[in-house]
């Protein structure tokens, strides 16, 4: 369903433990009126109507809601600028996504 690279399973475990947070990661994704795909994570509890899956270690929640947009994607901890580093989802099912060129 949603696969987690080992660099964001790293850092997922850092923050919840730093956070005290519960196992699970939920994972959101919601289409805007643009058709803009929006994401959102934070550590919660299960709720009825959750799927639950296990990637790289990490425990993930995703809403009824969520599956379709999530299916297939990668989140990933990448270096954006020098010293700034973030969460990125790579998603294929994103309207506004372009697969990585191939190395030259």
């Amino acid at each position: 369903m949603i696969s987690v690279t080992p660099q964001a399973a790293e850092q997922i475990a850092k923050s919840a433990q730093q956070a005290g947070a519960g196992a699970c990661l939920r994972l959101a994704a919601r289409l805007d009126d643009k058709g803009v795909l929006e994401y959102g994570m934070g550590f919660d509890d299960q709720a009825d109507g959750d799927t639950q899956v296990v990637a790289n270690g990490i425990a993930i929640l995703v809403s009824r809601g969520s599956i379709e947009l999530l299916t297939g994607a990668t989140l990933d901890y990448v270096e954006i600028n020098p010293g700034e580093w973030r969460f990125i989802f790579i998603n294929p099912s994103d309207p506004s996504h372009k697969p990585p060129k191939p190395a030259s």
